[in-house]
């Protein structure tokens, strides 16, 4: 899968949790379809990976409209994890990924452990897939509804679960909507997680105050976009520190700047998500902007790069 480097250019290759990616710029779920539908505006042969659109066991039709508003600086979403069900993405949609030598990893979700292990299973058997990335802010329905990644407990067991059905390398990603993030980082570990990708959205909501009613019609959504950069970079800074796996770094991330910013502070990869709704070619900036940075700074290999944060004194 990898491409072998020019010697005029630095090394930018990552390895996460066994996983090697040419680069560390991978699409983030939700926000580049199943690949398709950007494949005109960008080289899926450049990117590090594509995090495809979350996938369940079954089909779901997702929320009402309105569900996507725009807000200062991000936008708010209640899609409601639209998306066709796990064998119609493997019929329909994963043939046409497999035409490019790019990485995919599939996201997947549950409303009880059993449908994520049923949805890793059924993945692991299909041809043409890298890794599983699981979406652990989703609410668990034998527990009342609450979140699977807000308990440490039954983070580490949606994790084991999953892995206990798959040879593929498993990505956990968590909610910020949490008191402790590090906590919960440690209990995926600990449930076998090779990698960690963090933050999801933040909930949030919107309202118009002519009518006095909320922008979107199940009230509250996922608040993403440059807003919350500064809280998702001090998550994965702190989980860096928290954990052994490698950590993806999400939340915000709009160029090349927004990215090595996240690679500074200990994150051996990025994901890049709203950005690609407003420059369908983000990712590809991107790349060539870390390269850039690389070369002005003498930059052989990224990992002279990765997690070069000095915690000194503040600039003010």
């Amino acid at each position: 899968m990898m491409t072998p480097q020019n010697h005029d250019t630095p090394n930018m290759s990552v390895d996460i949790g066994g996983l090697l990616l040419k680069n560390p710029v991978m699409t983030a779920s939700g926000t580049f379809g199943y690949g398709e539908e950007y494949a005109c505006y960008v080289d899926i042969n450049r990117l590090g990976a594509v995090v495809v659109k979350g996938v369940s066991l079954n089909p779901r039709q997702g929320n009402p409209a309105p569900r996507i508003m725009e807000t200062p600086f991000g936008m708010i979403n209640s899609i409601g994890l639209q998306n066709p069900g796990v064998k119609a993405f493997v019929t329909d949609k994963l043939p046409f990924l497999k035409q490019f030598d790019v990485v995919v990893i599939v996201n997947i979700f549950g409303e009880t452990v059993d449908e994520y292990m049923r949805v890793a299973d059924t993945l692991t058997q299909a041809d043409g897939i890298h890794a599983l990335e699981v979406n652990i802010s989703c609410p668990n329905v034998e527990k009342g509804g609450m979140c699977f990644g807000t308990d440490p407990e039954i983070a580490r067991d949606v994790t084991q679960r999953v892995k206990s059905v798959t040879h593929l390398p498993v990505i956990v990603k968590l909610s910020p909507n949490v008191t402790d993030i590090g906590e919960i980082a440690e209990s995926v570990q600990a449930g076998g997680a090779d990698a960690i990708s963090l933050i999801n959205t933040i909930s949030g909501m919107s309202v118009d105050i002519e009518n006095r009613r909320p922008h979107l019609q199940r009230v509250t959504g996922g608040l993403s976009g440059p807003a919350i950069k500064p809280v998702a970079l001090k998550m994965v800074r702190d989980v860096v520190k928290r954990v052994s796996v490698p950590v993806i770094g999400v939340g915000g991330i709009m160029n090349a700047s927004d990215a090595l910013e996240f690679l500074i502070v200990g994150a051996k990869a990025v994901q890049v998500g709203t950005a690609n709704f407003i420059n369908p070619r983000a990712t590809m900036d991107i790349i060539d902007g870390i390269e850039e940075y690389m070369m002005r700074h003498q930059m052989q290999d990224i990992r002279e790069l990765i997690g070069t944060l000095n915690e000194g004194e503040g600039l003010c």
